[in-house]
């Protein structure tokens, strides 16, 4: 096996002299790259940032968030929720738009927070199985 690689490296080395590419051994076969650190790092980290759902006017705050594509927003819904439910459902539905348009994700999670997400990142949903006591609760059932 040694000596396949051995006669694959002559060969690679063979095709490289005849096309002008340096020797291994020159001292000469490899490429300095710099690290040019001018880039705006703020822009390649993703971004979790809670928001409070009160007013629909806040959803213009979270959807700009979203629309800079680095941020995942985690909502708290309970204040409008508990305030006025029609408006509740119009920001969500804006929020839900927006956010397919986006090719985004948005999933609720528990009763009061919802989370929204740009194109870049999916929500995972895992379909609960039951446990093994309530198959068996289930099974006594149907015996009946």
């Amino acid at each position: 096996m040694r000596s396949f690689f051995v006669r694959l490296k002559d060969r690679m080395r063979g095709s490289q002299e005849d096309y002008g590419v340096p020797d291994e051994d020159d001292g000469e076969g490899y490429v300095e790259l710099s690290s040019d650190s001018s880039g705006d790092a703020s822009h390649t980290k993703v971004k979790v940032q809670s928001f409070v759902l009160e007013d629909f006017a806040d959803v213009r705050l979270i959807l700009e968030a979203l629309r800079e594509g680095y941020t995942i927003a985690l909502v708290n819904i309970k204040p409008l929720k508990d305030q006025d439910l029609v408006e509740l459902k119009r920001a969500i539905n804006k929020l839900k738009k927006t956010t397919e348009a986006l090719d985004g994700d948005i999933a609720g999670f528990g009763e009061d927070w919802i989370c929204v997400t740009p194109g870049f990142a999916r929500i995972h949903r895992e379909v609960r199985a039951p446990l093994p006591q309530e198959q068996q609760r289930v099974q006594s059932f149907d015996a009946y």
